[in-house]
């Protein structure tokens, strides 16, 4: 799409970004790769590499080229998946993911150099033994991953999420992993992942990603990555965003938690951390099975929580976890009791927009521009 293209269509859908977010207009809704670029922002999208969720069918590929400036690879980065040993790397899969975004001129995330919990560390790696001098070997082994990882897509990724998930939410402490057992810690572990990939990738946005939410239940979870991220700055580690998942689960929470979560977010832009929203769904299992009521609550809980988020100018990147229901983690990862489809991404099955497109359009619509 070039520029004028992309106003004439910014131009031609005021009217449609004014309707209320429970009908969807006559016309086909507007990109929201554009809407977010008029405001200086991206919107983008998880995709697989195989399978119907993947760039290979072509529905999807036409739908990613419409909808996204920025795509990130679901698992296809993942240790698990690129490192069958302890001396190999796999880049198959996530290479076509990166060719599909660069012959679409789209920008391509990385995620993640270390997601930091046993159950998703390769199952070698768990058991591994690190020798007479185990940290060295553990530092080795990390310092191995990064720079091999960044070496190759150097020039292409623009962001990483270079840690994902080591804080624990029953209690906010910190992950361990037989890599941060062998380290000495997880801090020294996390920390040589960032300084890392730093030197390999200069100039790369560099992200903490985590799940922590503005639902009951969430308080000892962020209270963990506050303390994680004041330590990043006290010891001057190079991070420069927090990844905010945002797997919501619908209806949005009450007001006294939605404000804990605005302190929250408060508190993360106070150390001078960027925003990016990394995973966005909405989990629906909870509401009636019916489609209307369960798209309008879906629809609701999504305006609600960015014109909060998108009220803060130190996000500018906002990514959808799939963009179709039919693909969607949720339908095995989280089914519903009355297995119903779940209705959590922002075109259903048949590939249509729904409420929640509009709501999110809607929202960037409503945005302060960036610089």
């Amino acid at each position: 799409m070039t520029r004028r293209q992309g106003l004439g269509i910014i131009a031609g859908g005021v009217a449609m970004l004014s309707r209320p977010v429970v009908g969807l207009a006559a016309t086909p809704p507007l990109p929201l790769s554009a809407l977010a670029a008029a405001k200086g922002m991206r919107f983008g999208s998880a995709v697989a590499g195989g399978g119907g969720g993947s760039w290979r069918n072509p529905a999807l590929a036409d739908l990613l080229r419409r909808e996204c400036a920025i795509v990130v690879a679901e698992n296809e980065m993942k240790w698990q998946a690129i490192r069958p040993s302890p001396t190999s790397f796999d880049f198959a899969a996530f290479d076509g993911i990166a060719a599909f975004a660069t012959q679409n001129q789209m920008k391509l995330r990385g995620h993640t150099l270390l997601w930091h919990r046993p159950k998703w560390m390769p199952r070698w790696l768990e058991s591994h033994d690190f020798g007479s001098r185990p940290a060295t070997a553990a530092a080795a082994m990390m310092t191995n991953h990064v720079e091999t990882v960044c070496a190759r897509y150097q020039g292409r990724i623009v962001s990483y999420d270079v840690v994902n998930e080591t804080v624990l939410p029953e209690d906010g402490s910190l992950a361990e992993t037989a890599l941060s057992k062998a380290m000495g810690g997880t801090e020294a572990l996390v920390d040589l992942a960032f300084r890392t990939a730093r030197k390999a990738a200069p100039g790369v946005e560099l992200v903490y990603n985590d799940y922590m939410s503005w639902e009951p239940g969430n308080a000892l979870h962020r209270k963990g990555v506050l303390r994680l991220l004041e330590g990043f700055r006290r010891r001057g580690t190079p991070v420069d965003a927090l990844g905010v998942q945002s797997h919501l689960i619908a209806p949005l929470p009450d007001a006294a938690h939605r404000r804990e979560w605005q302190r929250f977010v408060d508190d993360v832009v106070a150390m001078d951390y960027k925003l990016v929203i990394t995973e966005f769904d909405v989990r629906d299992r909870d509401l009636p099975v019916d489609i209307p009521s369960r798209d309008r609550t879906v629809a609701d809980t999504t305006k609600a929580y960015f014109e909060m988020m998108l009220d803060y100018p130190q996000l500018k990147d906002v990514l959808a976890w799939g963009l179709v229901d039919a693909y969607s983690w949720l339908q095995g990862f989280e089914p519903r009791a009355d297995k119903a489809e779940a209705r959590g991404c922002l075109f259903d099955s048949a590939f249509k927009p729904k409420p929640v497109h509009a709501a999110l359009a809607q929202a960037f619509s409503a945005a302060r521009p960036r610089a």
